[in-house]
């Protein structure tokens, strides 16, 4: 429950990381809410209640709709943290195949790196933070100590 309220918290961020659990369990809480809406609903239909299935249904899609944001962007984290661009989330459009590299791309496993991090988790921004002039690749302080070396 904690990794679907955490989802809810940062509703609205893309930016960042989505660990594979984090993402997989807010699908599973997802998937159990929809099924639960949706037994209900069958539930009532079959008592033959217009007036309680609409009020299901209405239920369910603002469900749907209230998630929806939440949804996109812990997608787009966990494709940060697989090391694709969050844009990538486009690809579920195209039909069944576009679903199923989707799918492929959530399942894998992290990617080290720093492309799509955020600002704390960048070691040269933290740097820069902190008044460091070192860059990450070390190239300034080659520089420096090759001044010091030849002595200027």
């Amino acid at each position: 429950m904690n990794w679907y309220i955490d989802v809810l918290k940062k509703y609205a961020v893309f930016s960042g990381r989505a660990r594979r659990k984090e993402y997989w369990m807010f699908a599973l809480f997802n998937f159990i809410v929809g099924i639960f809406l949706f037994g209900i609903a069958s539930i009532v239909v079959n008592a033959e209640m217009v007036t309680a299935n609409k009020v299901i249904i209405i239920i369910y899609l603002l469900y749907t709709l209230g998630i929806m944001c939440p949804s996109i962007a812990v997608t787009v984290r966990r494709l940060h943290d697989t090391g694709r661009s969050g844009w990538w989330i486009l690809i579920g459009l195209v039909p069944i195949i576009g679903t199923i590299v989707l799918i492929v791309f959530t399942v894998q496993d992290s990617q080290q790196g720093y492309k799509f991090a955020e600002k704390s988790e960048n070691p040269s921004r933290r740097r820069k933070e902190r008044g460091s002039s070192e860059s990450v690749d070390g190239v300034d302080s080659f520089f420096k100590k090759r001044r010091e070396e030849k002595g200027e």
